[in-house]
């Protein structure tokens, strides 16, 4: 006899590296999204929002083989009619189709726009690093100038100051364009050629698939090859080097530091000239005991943490079906991290509002009308909370107790047929009557006392 197996808890709980987010940390992202799109606003970005699911071509055209996202890292499916479809793993290549489907050409250049929202990586999760990770993304398609590289830096820096992060670097590096990149390429590879003995096993991997992401080696074993490697920026052609002069001048001109990190390549194919990343640093204070007994404090400076990201991609257009190259560039933010990080300053959504009453209602006769209570204080804009599935009094004014409202609206079943409902102060317990069609009124006077 067969019998239906029921799932246990364990089978049941939300997929590993993904998480519920509930209460005030919802209100953090939606706080820092907020911000985040008010600061793009006001540096002339425009909102775009693309599918969580595009044809896998998006990414394996874009992004390219070689890289872990395409070879380790996708969520794929294949529909009921034979369609292979991804979960978005990033956002530019998205946007970049989407520029192209719309016929965005057209439009005056370049288009600037922003993003927001969750993308998928079958990564190995660790902290600040989920497999669904939240980004804010910026992109300006369109444009080859310099300066809307320094737009891209300049409007993360103010979100992150915005948000609280005040100790971040700039990491910046150019990797050159096709004019430029084969030499280097070439030197790179000839360089670890002859440290093929030493090397991991990723690394050899790549230097047969994508010898750019050779830099990107994290491995101890390789970080000693890797600060001896040739440096892009001594291969780069006059136009890449002109172009990251200039973008090296916004950047002084604007005060933002930065440093060159001949090592920084970004882990995508797509990218060109500028690259470019923001980390947090980190420092911690401890005490420690010197020889002769006494203690002091000492600041110990930890692995910095990278927060945002991002470059140059003029060619991303072409791969994605462009019949001409669309110089572009733009970076995200992994907002996962910001939430995370001990220095962020949470934002509070703009439509939240702490209540300031609650509401609470005895008897059926109460009940009945109570919504219409309801809707009169959701008209006159008056945050409220309230104990609608609760019955007994006392468990009602104990919710208002804990939630810490200052005044409870009650309405019993003398009150429903009278037309009027009490109005409690919970600090000084003295109440008043108050006519029903005067209630808004009356509330938002004692607010403003």
């Amino acid at each position: 006899m067969n019998q239906e197996k029921k799932p246990n808890k364990e089978t049941l709980n939300a997929p590993k590296g993904m998480r519920d987010i509930l209460d005030d940390e919802y209100y953090q992202y939606q706080g820092f999204f907020e911000k985040a799109q008010e600061v793009a606003i006001y540096y002339g970005f425009k909102p775009i929002e693309t599918p969580i699911l595009e044809k896998e071509e998006v990414f394996t055209s874009g992004i390219g083989e070689g890289t872990d996202i395409i070879d380790k890292e996708m969520y794929t499916l294949k529909t009921k009619g034979g369609d292979h479809l991804a979960m978005r793993p990033e956002g530019t290549a998205g946007v970049m189709r989407a520029y192209i489907e719309n016929g965005m050409q057209a439009l005056p250049q370049p288009v600037m726009l922003y993003s927001y929202g969750p993308y998928f990586r079958h990564d190995n999760p660790q902290r600040g690093r989920l497999r669904e990770l939240r980004q804010f993304s910026l992109e300006i398609l369109g444009t080859q100038k310099s300066i809307a590289d320094a737009i891209i830096i300049r409007t993360f820096a103010t979100i992150l100051n915005e948000a609280g992060i005040e100790k971040i670097s700039l990491d910046i590096n150019s990797i050159g364009d096709k004019e430029c990149r084969g030499t280097y390429i070439r030197e790179l590879t000839n360089y670890y050629k002859k440290h093929l003995d030493n090397i991991c096993g990723n690394c050899r991997d790549r230097l047969k698939t994508n010898p750019l992401r050779l830099l990107d080696c994290k491995n101890e074993k390789c970080i000693p090859i890797k600060e001896g490697a040739p440096n892009s920026i001594t291969y780069l052609c006059s136009s890449c080097k002109a172009h990251f002069k200039e973008v090296l001048e916004y950047l002084e001109e604007m005060g933002i530091p930065y440093r060159i990190n001949h090592n920084l390549v970004r882990g995508l194919s797509y990218y060109t000239k500028t690259v470019f990343e923001f980390v947090e640093v980190l420092d911690e204070v401890t005490e420690v005991a010197t020889e002769n007994g006494e203690v002091k404090t000492e600041v110990i400076e930890r692995q910095p943490l990278s927060l945002a990201g991002g470059g140059r991609y003029d060619y991303l257009g072409k791969l994605l079906g462009s019949k001409k190259d669309v110089p572009s560039v733009g970076a995200s933010i992994g907002v996962d991290r910001i939430i995370m990080s001990k220095n962020h300053k949470p934002l509070s959504p703009r439509i939240i509002k702490k209540p300031k009453v609650c509401f609470i209602q005895l008897g059926f006769e109460a009940k009945l009308k109570s919504l219409a209570i309801v809707e009169i204080l959701r008209k006159a804009r008056i945050p409220m909370a309230q104990t609608l599935a609760k019955d007994n009094l006392s468990a009602q004014l104990s919710t208002a107790e804990r939630l810490e409202v200052p005044y409870t609206i009650i309405f019993g079943q003398k009150e429903a047929l009278e037309g009027t409902v009490i109005v409690r102060d919970m600090a000084t317990r003295s109440q008043d009557t108050v006519k029903i069609e005067e209630l808004a009124d009356y509330i938002k006077k004692i607010k403003e006392r």
